[in-house]
């Protein structure tokens, strides 16, 4: 149980009513900041202003999965009002306090390290990162369909990068009959790819491959979707980007040659906010169950 811990929850989306719930049920002491539209109430939470907080108690602060924007600021759809996590703030927080947010930026990182509390990136995590995964799968396929007019079924479709997201998409696509291929560089994804009955491709041959594509799912963050690359895609081609922004897609390009690209990061938070704030909410009381009890071994 979270009994006496006390926890700041400042802004965020709907899967943060996930989250709310799950630590209410280990009877944590939730202060709701950026709430206060929110009609419904929770056991043992108050809704506040961040102005009025007692950063002195806090065992643990959650931000939203995107953190804070690069001066601090921090979105939330729960309230019209401005809200802004400082590096003052933090450090008025006991030694143990610890920040959570989804992923970082280098505003979060300055706040943190100056302050010297310690933050943990859940989407950082393999499970977080797999558990997202299967959201993150059934929305590219309610993408795909909303934008083609032919079936996934014996499409081909290219996945690229075979990590925790890239497996997903691929096997959901390859159960709903695809032609899948797969680009890779490590040996091991290539071989693996194989095993899975798909068709793995090395990414030098990326060029290569596209003339024969008809959908094309990314999930590496770094510009791999060169102009380059996208000429030699048939002009009918979808890609959906799913890497983290920017993506790893020359928009523009694709906009000039008429090829319809886009970049979906957070998917789940879009298609499954219930099934990714639980997923976000399991994690979460476990790593704080774990630090309140390696605090208290202290």
């Amino acid at each position: 149980m979270l009994t006496d811990c006390q926890v700041a929850v400042i802004g965020g989306d709907a899967r943060q009513l996930e989250v709310i719930r799950k630590l209410s049920q280990l009877d944590a002491n939730l202060i709701l900041i950026g709430f206060d539209q929110l009609d419904h109430g929770f056991t043992g939470a108050s809704k506040t202003e961040i102005t009025e907080v007692n950063f002195s108690r806090l065992d643990f602060i959650i931000l939203p999965v995107n953190a804070t924007g690069p001066h601090g600021e921090i979105d939330t759809i729960f309230s019209n009002k401005k809200i802004q996590l400082t590096v003052q703030q933090l450090q008025q927080t006991p030694q143990h306090c610890c920040v959570f947010s989804g992923i970082t930026n280098d505003y979060l990182d300055g706040i943190i390290k100056e302050s010297g509390r310690k933050h943990i990136q859940l989407f950082e995590r393999d499970d977080v990162a797999i558990y997202n995964s299967i959201p993150t799968a059934e929305g590219t396929i309610m993408m795909v369909i909303q934008n083609t007019d032919t079936t996934i079924h014996q499409s081909t479709t290219a996945i690229l990068g075979f990590g925790r997201v890239g497996v997903s998409v691929a096997r959901a696509f390859a159960a709903l009959g695809a032609k899948v291929k797969v680009g890779a560089r490590r040996p091991e994804h290539l071989a693996r790819i194989s095993e899975m009955g798909l068709t793995p491709f090395h990414l030098d041959q990326l060029e290569k491959e596209m003339t024969t594509t008809d959908v094309c799912i990314n999930t590496i963050p770094s510009l791999i979707l060169t102009s380059k690359v996208i000429s030699k895609l048939p002009p009918h081609t979808l890609i959906i980007d799913l890497a983290s922004k920017p993506g790893g897609t020359d928009f523009k390009y694709a906009e000039k040659r008429g090829i319809k690209a886009l970049l979906a990061p957070g998917l789940p938070g879009i298609v499954a906010p219930k099934t990714a704030g639980q997923i976000l909410g399991k994690v979460l009381a476990q790593l704080m169950l774990d630090e309140r009890r390696q605090r208290d071994e202290r």
